[in-house]
């Protein structure tokens, strides 16, 4: 897991890493909370969407393996418990959880099959875990592709396979209860790699690539440097609105996935 780079990014995170509001109710919808219940948020980062669905009033641990990261969740709201963990290796009882999200952070962590071993161990039978995150077959789709080839290359590699998820999370004792396909919407407020889908004009701002993993630790610098200078033109003549229509598709932008343990 590259908690390092985590921790070299998270100084001005939150100035492009908004909680989106679409993002969180569907986050909300797909956990199916009640308030009774306990939940936790695995890779919390700085705790945007923790803090969002724990205003709306859900109980909500958040973890994260990078300390700046957790900071800046605790100066966002300080009655949340905030706790450094890995997903391999949580520190909690089990079945002491009744649900459980996870924001795309799985391209991350170092061992899939034993991270959702330990997620299953700490939820409740029947406990739902919620996973958004984006496929390499979806982000083939991403027009960034044009500008930062070997970038986007970099970032599929690291990014497991719908087919990876789908078996390590049987292995681990859950059965998948919802695919659903997630497109960018105009306006997106959480600026993650695709959110510039509609807005290419976002990635010539330096602050939204320092919040984006793969422009601030998987690209080439001239390769950065050259796909920029070719976006900026094209934007400026109009043709990126052409290479934007190429890459259309209908495999979604990234996607939700819930599965739910057995009880």
């Amino acid at each position: 897991m590259k908690v390092a780079n985590y921790d070299r990014i998270g100084k001005n995170y939150n100035l492009t890493r908004k909680a989106d509001p679409y993002l969180a109710k569907r986050l909300h919808h797909f956990l199916r909370t009640q308030p009774t219940e306990k939940y936790l948020d695995i890779g919390c980062g700085t705790g945007n969407y923790t803090v969002a669905l724990h205003d709306i009033g859900i109980d909500f641990i958040g973890v994260d393996p990078s300390m700046q990261m957790l900071q800046k969740a605790k100066a966002n709201n300080p009655n949340i418990q905030w706790v450094q963990a890995k997903a391999e290796d949580l520190p909690f009882e089990n079945e002491s959880f009744d649900g459980a999200m996870v924001t795309l952070t799985i391209h991350h962590w170092s061992d899939l099959g034993n991270a959702f071993d330990e997620i299953a161990r700490v939820l409740r039978p029947k406990g739902r875990l919620v996973i958004f995150t984006s496929t390499p077959h979806q982000m083939k789709g991403y027009w960034l592709n044009h500008y930062f080839p070997n970038m986007l290359n970099d970032s599929m590699v690291q990014m497991p396979s719908l087919e990876r998820v789908v078996e390590s999370l049987t292995k681990a004792g859950f059965t998948i209860s919802v695919l659903e396909k997630y497109f960018i919407r105009e306006g997106h407020e959480d600026l993650f790699l695709y959110a510039g889908k509609h807005e290419p004009a976002l990635y010539l701002d330096e602050r939204v690539r320092q919040g984006i993993s793969s422009f601030s630790s998987l690209a080439n610098r001239e390769e950065v440097a050259n796909g920029l200078r070719y976006l900026k033109e094209d934007i400026a003549s109009g043709f990126i609105r052409e290479i934007i229509k190429e890459y259309e598709n209908e495999e979604g932008d990234y996607i939700f996935l819930v599965a739910v343990k057995a009880g």
